[in-house]
């Protein structure tokens, strides 16, 4: 005689307030070697120095995003790594929804940022009317402060930035 059994139904994913599924939380684990953070942070300075060069709105709006992007990843390499093992999720998932899970104290930076992640896309595919010149200058500015936030939360010394001629 045969039996089956049947699972219980899963529960719906959460969905957003514009109805996309809500990504899954994935488990983390302590990194303890911090050699990663300290290239994606001299990349950062780097992006932010190219950003304040640019003299198109569009480029130092996309390299100042670029920035503060490395600068999220700074903080994953030393924090966090995705779990490995069965409940791995294959598919990608957002470096700032990443930053927020590991680091929570950065959730504002992360939610603001990720606001910005289309125009960004627009700024790096050419449109010219992706970004205003003020918007673009607001974000150096504002990926300048996140990278400081960064290094102090990261235990390093902030430096200003120094623009070379």
């Amino acid at each position: 005689m045969t039996t089956t059994t049947s699972r219980p139904a899963e529960p719906a994913p959460a969905r957003t307030p514009l109805g996309h599924p809500r990504p899954a939380r994935q488990e983390l684990t302590v990194r303890t070697s911090p050699l990663p953070a300290d290239t994606l942070l001299a990349l950062s300075r780097r992006g932010l120095l190219e950003a304040e060069a640019a003299s198109h709105p569009v480029d130092r709006y996309a390299a100042a995003h670029l920035a503060a992007l490395r600068s999220a990843a700074a903080v994953l390499a030393c924090r966090a790594r995705p779990a490995t093992g069965p409940g791995r999720r294959s598919r990608p998932t957002s470096a700032w929804v990443l930053l927020t899970a590991v680091a929570p104290e950065l959730g504002e930076w992360a939610d603001f940022f990720a606001a910005g992640a289309d125009k960004r896309a627009a700024a790096e595919a050419g449109v010219p009317s992706a970004v205003t010149a003020r918007e673009a200058d607001d974000l150096l500015r504002d990926a300048t402060t996140f990278l400081a936030v960064v290094e102090t939360s990261l235990g390093q010394v902030h430096q200003p930035l120094l623009a070379t001629s």
